[in-house]
């Protein structure tokens, strides 16, 4: 029996966690523009998915409420931008992945790609990049008699880009950034992250060809490479150590072994890949576009904790196939954000439906997860998903037509249909398919929070219940206790206070050997790829961790990333000590610590600080940042910011900048995020280079200030190279007297002249 079932017959709504409640109304009810809600249950949000979705049928009255069906009890999850989008008629994409056209090594084309990103980020897609294309830093640009400043230097203004299209709304940015192992900027590429604060808005993976590892293994020589020419040659097996120990210390760059994704790519014969999306579970061709879902197994367990416990794979097959169906309607019913995104997205018509739930299902069919057996049982229903959505395509050309770049003979040949049972390869035989690829396995993190907490996409469970970080729309945050579905159902079924057995395990009870082991055994069965994690503890060896990966490699996965704590990334989730019982549970979550500092501190009357001196492109004044610290425990601690220059002409937004980071410095905790978020500022009439780097606006030099004094004092500790510092130099505080001046020549007579202010001392007009 589903345990959903055992539940009284309440509207989803009433019967999911809050923290679900909270997901669903932030992120896809729909609501009018000044709040007011449309969408006035989670009923009523699938039930506009699934009219939007059946609209583009011959029947829609039909369609829709198959679709509903799906829908309902979360069985199928659509991906957020489908969920939150559909039916809405708001000018978004319904598609998450994205990765942009090649970037050609010409300024006036990374720009225009630069303008293609932020129009595809404003209508919620991620994107991916592949940087490999620009040439490397202190390359010679003919023509103009200068060195070229590298992909790095563009990478970070891609970053400052996405944290500003990310400041219009409350969707976070997220873009990939992929480098080929032979380019000669790599080891640059390996190391970007080591500076704090750097390329935040990116994930990182290098491009690693099955050359690369063969040269790796042989000890041999790799050559570095660029338009032809060789730059230099090193190691391979040095430059292998550097990626592992880039990732063994702050888990970037990831690793894709991008020769097995094109090799096993049905659409081989029509398109190359070289990049992701941000979380690699979609290679991606040039404007390539593709949309998720995920079927959540742990609502398909009928009799869960029994001995009778099973998948009900009768039903996944049914609901596979109307999934598929849905999420092929769904290209029809999207808009792009580019035409060459829409021209590729008809052209394939690719999907990538996937899993979510699997570590619930495993437990609550009794499996442990990780173990010999649990990963024949996940490869089992991850080829019953695959090989239903190869049929349910097949059937739906035979009704609408293939996708218009299918060729039969060398689809057929490719590695993954060429697998396929032959009942399926002579449907597509004789009917074509509908979509070329139809499998992925996404990370699913907020859509399994509104599906009542189930375990995300393939992963295990992070933990039986622990204290998740959410970021309210107004920046602050706030923490809630979350249970997981499987653990909750369990003790509804037996008690709060039963204790629960050994097959609920968690992310930190897992070997790396049982993460790659599940991974490897979803991808047998997995067309496109699969977002997965492999959590590592803190203290494994450098050569252990090495071995993660060359086992991904050896297993046949398309690519490895690994996650072992650091002072560097944090985390979003933090666990507590196990609740006994619900009782408990529920005091945890009411028991929030007090943060010391909560109210403003009083100023002490003197205080130790610096003033730093900048200067800023064509002002003819400099500005002077002054930063008060405390002392607390022995330690110095920012406490207020002043700036003052001779040129007033910014004096209303100087003054509120100073107050409002002052406001933050004065109530004390963990502060150095002012820093990253000031040097994320991005200032659309353009920033300047300083030191060899891009500081996007004057907002983003004097985060860059702070944060040097932060380092600088000992607030802030960097591991590794400290990061770059803006020019400026300490000189003595001054005293200023602030009032109506000219804000160019600073002296008083500033009257109006005509509708225009004019000083009469040096001639500056507002109106000029």
């Amino acid at each position: 029996m589903n345990v959903i079932a055992e539940r009284p017959r309440l509207p989803a709504h009433e019967r999911i966690a809050s923290i679900s409640r909270q997901i669903w109304a932030d992120k896809y009810r729909l609501k009018q523009s000044d709040g007011t809600p449309i969408d006035l249950t989670v009923e009523d949000s699938w039930r506009r998915t699934a009219r939007a979705l059946a609209a583009v049928e011959a029947q829609p009255a039909l369609w829709e409420e198959r679709f509903y069906a799906a829908l309902e009890d979360f069985k199928f999850l659509p991906a957020g931008r489908i969920l939150a989008g559909a039916g809405t008629e708001r000018r978004v994409t319904l598609f998450n992945c994205f990765v942009m056209g090649d970037i050609e090594d010409d300024l006036g084309q990374i720009f225009a790609n630069l303008r293609e990103a932020a129009l595809t980020m404003q209508q919620g897609g991620g994107i991916g990049y592949d940087f490999s294309t620009i040439r490397p830093k202190g390359a010679v640009v003919k023509g103009v008699s200068a060195d070229a400043s590298g992909p790095l230097s563009f990478m970070d203004v891609w970053d400052a880009m996405c944290r500003t299209i990310m400041s219009a709304g409350a969707r976070r940015g997220a873009m990939m950034a992929t480098m080929r192992c032979d380019h000669p900027d790599i080891e640059a590429f390996i190391a970007a992250k080591r500076e704090p604060g750097r390329l935040r808005n990116f994930n990182l993976s290098v491009l690693v060809t099955d050359a690369f590892m063969a040269a790796v293994d042989a000890d041999d020589g790799w050559d570095l490479v660029f338009g032809g020419v060789t730059y230099r040659t090193v190691s391979a097996r040095a430059l292998w150590d550097s990626i592992m120990r880039a990732t063994y210390d702050y888990a970037e760059p990831g690793v894709l072994f991008i020769d097995r994704i094109n090799k096993r790519n049905n659409l081989y014969y029509c398109e190359t890949i070289h990049s992701t999306n941000p979380c690699a579970e979609q290679p991606l061709p040039p404007y390539g576009a593709c949309l998720l879902g995920s079927i959540n197994l742990a609502t398909l367990v009928r009799e869960p904790f029994t001995e009778a416990a099973h998948l009900d794979e009768a039903e996944l097959e049914s609901l596979v196939a109307v999934a598929v169906r849905m999420m092929d309607n769904t290209i029809d019913a999207s808009g792009f954000p580019l035409e060459a995104q829409h021209q590729e997205a008809m052209a394939k018509r690719r999907i990538g439906l996937g899993l979510t739930g699997l570590a619930d299902a495993l437990m609550m069919v009794g499996l442990r997860y990780g173990s010999e057996e649990a990963a024949e049982t996940s490869e089992r229903w991850a080829r019953l998903v695959n090989r239903a959505a190869y049929v349910a395509s097949a059937r739906i050309a035979a009704e609408k037509g293939a996708f218009p770049l299918f060729d039969a003979e060398p689809y057929l040949a490719g590695a993954t249909v060429s697998e396929m049972d032959e009942e399926v390869r002579g449907l597509i035989r004789k009917h074509g398919i509908r979509n070329a690829l139809l499998t992925s396995i996404a990370p699913t993190g907020t859509i399994s929070l509104l599906a009542d907490n189930v375990s995300s996409g393939v992963e295990p469970v992070f933990a039986h219940s622990f204290v998740r970080k959410v970021t309210e729309p107004d920046g602050s945050k706030r923490e809630e206790l979350v249970e997981d579905f499987a653990v909750r159902a369990y003790r509804r079924k037996f008690g709060a206070d039963a204790p629960l057995p050994d097959t609920f395990v968690t992310a930190q009870t897992l070997t790396p050997a049982e993460h790659i082991r599940m991974q490897a055994a979803l991808q047998r069965h997995v067309d496109s790829a699969i977002s997965k994690t492999v959590n590592v503890p803190e203290d494994i060896s450098f050569e252990e961790f090495k071995e993660v990966y060359l086992e991904a490699y050896a297993q046949g996965c398309k690519g490895c990333t690994t996650y072992r704590p650091n002072a560097i990334t944090g985390s979003v989730l933090s666990v507590t000590p196990e609740p006994a019982n619900d009782a408990e549970a529920v005091a945890a979550a009411a028991v929030v610590p007090v943060e010391p500092n909560h109210f403003p501190m009083p100023r002490p009357p003197k205080l130790t600080g610096s003033t730093y001196k900048l200067r800023w492109m064509d002002a003819k004044h400099a500005l002077y940042i002054t930063i008060n610290d405390i002392e607390e425990a022995g330690q110095r601690r920012p406490f207020e910011v002043f700036i003052s220059s001779a040129n007033m002409e910014h004096f209303s937004w100087v003054v509120a900048l100073t107050r409002m980071i002052s406001a933050v410095f004065r109530r004390g905790g963990e502060v150095a995020f002012v820093a990253e978020e000031l040097k994320g500022i991005f200032d659309p009439r353009g920033g300047q280079w300083s030191g060899g780097r891009y500081v996007p606006s004057l907002i983003a030099a004097i985060g860059g200030i702070i944060e040097q004094h932060m380092i600088e004092t000992g607030f802030l500790v960097v591991e590794g190279p400290a990061p770059h510092q803006v020019h400026a130099s300490p000189v003595t505080p001054a005293a200023g007297a602030l009032g109506m001046l000219c804000p160019d020549c600073a002296q008083p007579g500033v009257t109006k002249d005509g509708a225009c202010l004019t000083c009469h001392h040096c001639g500056w007009s507002k109106c000029s």
